[in-house]
């Protein structure tokens, strides 16, 4: 998905974690930001985190963390604000480190 430029992949761990290392195009929305970053007004998120707001009916939403622990809380979030097709990816920031070698 990555490769293709079909995902919208946000980071939820904290942001001294993300400045160590991050999976390049992800998005940085903390955790304890993710809520109520959800609930932002379209222009509001983009001027936060540089990025378009996701929609609700949007199919390629992947949340991800270091380990899959946040992600999982993160889709969950997510889900019960009604991005029904989010989905997490499970091996977060430490697998990806391994399956690209860094």
């Amino acid at each position: 998905m990555i490769a293709n430029h079909n995902i919208q992949l946000f980071d939820v761990r904290r942001l001294e974690e993300v400045a160590k290392g991050k999976i390049p195009t992800s998005i940085n929305v903390p955790l304890d930001q993710l809520e109520t970053a959800l609930k932002m007004d379209a222009e509001i998120f983009q001027e936060t985190y540089k990025s378009p707001k996701p929609k609700r009916e949007d199919a390629n939403i992947v949340f991800q963390c270091r380990s899959g622990v946040r992600s999982a809380t993160a889709l969950e979030t997510a889900q019960n604000l009604g991005f029904s097709k989010a989905r997490h990816y499970k091996g977060g920031y430490l697998e990806w480190t391994q399956r690209e070698g860094h």
